[in-house]
């Protein structure tokens, strides 16, 4: 790659600035700016948006603007800058779409639960609450559970309720997936592999890891938090997106 393009940089930058801003600003860029459970008080239409620009850690902004310099700015080269832009905010939009799907239903199914061992909706409601005042003061809780509620539908809920979502990982997956469909027999090199390996395999390959990690919930690659759905989501977006712009170029030619 001969130079950083001007929107990848644009975003290299944004990014770097938005995570050393989140650093300075703490607890209230988080409460503004990532992204919430739409059901959960603090959220705000614009986290849609604001949330790809926020990072939890210095490792989780490292590895997704390495990606994005690694791979956005042949993508960038190849498709145009208005067409990259698209990729990149439809593969995020994308992310933001499925992972909450699974949301509604890891809140819905608690939601459920409790409702069949006998809480009121109004119950529910002050559980929640309950939970989320002593998540932001303590970083914990501890709430009243009945027995007769299943578990694990019940932590899926409050873990829905309680942690918002941040990162730009929905979008680089779907510059990674669009990075495969163009050059996909590109060898691409792991750390400490000296064996290339094909870019479809490579980032397919990543790919079905994500779906696994999302169907079982086993962090496989990143931590116990990963919002993998939104990965699957961005990449999904991604793809069909390059599908669809190949196939378009290829009548085009034909008919010429």
């Amino acid at each position: 790659m001969d130079r950083i393009t001007e929107i990848v940089k644009t975003l290299l930058i944004a990014n770097v600035l938005f995570f050393l801003g989140s650093e300075l600003l703490g607890v209230q860029a988080i409460k503004h700016f990532a992204l919430w459970f739409p059901l959960n008080e603090n959220f705000k239409i614009w986290q849609i948006v604001s949330h790809m620009f926020m990072h939890g850690s210095t490792m989780h902004i490292f590895f997704n603007m390495f990606a994005l310099w690694m791979f956005g700015s042949i993508m960038e080269q190849s498709l145009g800058q208005k067409k990259f832009l698209f990729l990149y905010f439809s593969a995020g939009f994308g992310a933001v779409a499925l992972q909450l799907i699974f949301s509604y239903y890891n809140y819905n199914m608690g939601v459920q639960t409790l409702a069949d061992a006998g809480m009121s909706s109004e119950a529910i409601h002050e559980l929640l609450d309950d939970a989320y005042s002593q998540w932001v003061q303590k970083g914990e809780y501890s709430v009243p559970i009945p027995e007769e509620a299943n578990g694990d539908l019940v932590k899926a809920m409050f873990g829905t309720y309680l942690t918002p979502m941040v990162g730009a990982s929905g979008a680089v997956f779907g510059i990674l997936a669009g990075f495969a469909m163009l050059y996909p027999n590109l060898p691409l090199y792991l750390f400490f592999v000296p064996i290339p390996i094909k870019a479809k395999y490579l980032i397919g390959g990543y790919f079905v890891l994500e779906v696994y990690s999302g169907i079982t919930g086993a962090a496989i690659l990143g931590p116990s938090n990963t919002a993998h759905w939104a990965h699957v989501g961005g990449a999904v977006i991604g793809f069909i997106t390059l599908w669809y712009w190949k196939r378009n170029q290829h009548n085009q030619n034909r008919w010429n």
